[in-house]
């Protein structure tokens, strides 16, 4: 099957692209302006923040003018994963995130995104509504995490934490639910 540029080239997976580009900024800015006192801090937080909202404007965009595309379906993830992996390897390297956390959800999310590229010869796997939430709150997570807010106001540090575990909790398990739905496929086939 041969594609045209015109299948693969629109503005949704163009946003896509950004989102993936800006992964390096967004890392050089939080490592070299890493502490909490330090107002560059909150450029680096802009620009996760913008980033990670684009997660969902080009999927809104791609389905409105009918410009979904293979492409897209595999980019967006590996997208979210660029950016939000980003955010938790950065967030190690400055002390301010257990490598446990993120090592338990780089496996999960490398796991699926290895999958879903293996079974893409198939078909793709566009991403579930358990998927959706689980971007959704690891979005909001790092958003916190990377914020200096809890530095001023020392009461939401708890809140981060449940935060933190409803999230390592709700990725978890729909890593679990994409591997019970792999293993139903595969005993149909």
């Amino acid at each position: 099957m041969t594609y045209s540029r015109r299948d693969w080239v629109n503005l949704p997976n163009l946003i896509t692209l950004v989102r993936i580009v800006v992964v390096p900024l967004f890392m050089w800015i939080l490592l070299s302006h890493s502490s909490k006192s330090d107002p560059l801090r909150w450029f680096a937080v802009l620009l996760f923040v913008a980033a990670i909202a684009t997660d969902g404007v080009d999927g809104a965009i791609a389905r409105k003018l009918g410009l979904v595309t293979n492409l897209g379906k595999i980019l967006d993830p590996v997208a979210d994963k660029a950016l939000i992996g980003g955010a938790m390897v950065g967030l190690s390297l400055i002390g301010e995130l257990s490598w446990t956390i993120t090592v338990i959800i780089l496996l999960r999310e490398v796991g699926i995104t290895v999958y879903r590229m293996v079974v893409v010869r198939k078909r793709v796997i566009a991403a579930n509504a358990g998927g959706k939430l689980k971007t959704i709150l690891q979005g909001i997570l790092f958003g916190f995490l990377l914020s200096p807010l809890d530095f001023y106001w020392t009461w939401l540090t708890p809140l981060e934490g449940l935060l933190l575990l409803v999230t390592v909790a709700v990725t978890l398990w729909t890593g679990a639910v994409y591997l019970r739905e792999a293993l139903a496929k595969n005993h149909e086939s």
